[in-house]
């Protein structure tokens, strides 16, 4: 028996062609939109995650399960967990702010002391890292990490406001704005974060005159 050529083509040809009314298959859809709501629900869950386990014991699974969401819409935003805390860390960091321009150098760092008392007030500061400088002492990766996240920016601020001090005749060249930035924020993260005691508009003030006294000792010094 003879076949029909024709009615062979129609069996051998897809759906969509062989009927009309057929639905057309859908092109692949593009990359997901990421949902805000979803991605600062992630970023809670985080900081309860870490306030409850710590970051050694932190999983995406876990975070997953605080923030009501699948581990994959964790994964399409950060590839692991450090990076998910490191954009904790950089978000509220100094990078981005703008650098204080008040006329002097004892305005600029009484301003920085300002803006870095606020900063250091954030729950990632007194619940992240710590926990993650215990880390970075153990792991080389962390720390690098780490001191790019949180250092970075806050050194070139430092800088910015030294440069300033320079051009205005206050300091003379070559001073270190590594140790300018060790001056003011260490005592302050001290207070603040080790231990935990209340930090006045005096208090400030008078760091800041401290500051602005070591940094003129060390550029008097032969």
């Amino acid at each position: 028996m003879t076949k029909d050529p024709a009615a062979s083509a129609t069996a051998s040809a897809p759906a969509s062609a062989a009927d009309p009314a057929a639905p057309a298959r859908r092109a692949p859809a593009g990359a997901a939109v990421l949902r805000e709501d979803v991605t600062e629900a992630i970023r809670s869950a985080v900081l309860e995650e870490l306030a409850a386990v710590g970051f050694s014991r932190m999983s995406i699974e876990g975070i997953a399960r605080r923030a009501g969401v699948g581990k994959t819409a964790v994964y399409r935003r950060w590839k692991s967990k450090l990076h998910l805390v490191l954009d904790l860390v950089g978000a509220f960091a100094t990078d981005g702010l703008p650098v204080p321009a008040t006329g002097s150098l004892y305005g600029d760092v009484r301003a920085l002391l300002e803006v870095m008392s606020h900063v250091l007030r954030h729950p990632v500061a007194s619940a992240v890292i710590p926990d993650l400088l215990v880390e970075a002492s153990r792991n080389p990766e962390i720390a690098d990490a780490v001191r790019g996240a949180l250092l970075d920016g806050q050194h070139r601020m430092a800088e910015a406001i030294v440069s300033g001090a320079v051009e205005r005749g206050e300091l003379p060249a070559g001073i270190d704005a590594g140790r300018a930035l060790d001056l003011a924020i260490g005592p302050l993260y001290w207070r603040q974060v080790v231990v935990r005691d209340a930090v006045p508009a005096q208090y400030l003030d008078d760091l800041a005159g401290s500051v602005v006294a070591g940094l003129t000792a060390t550029a008097s010094k032969p």
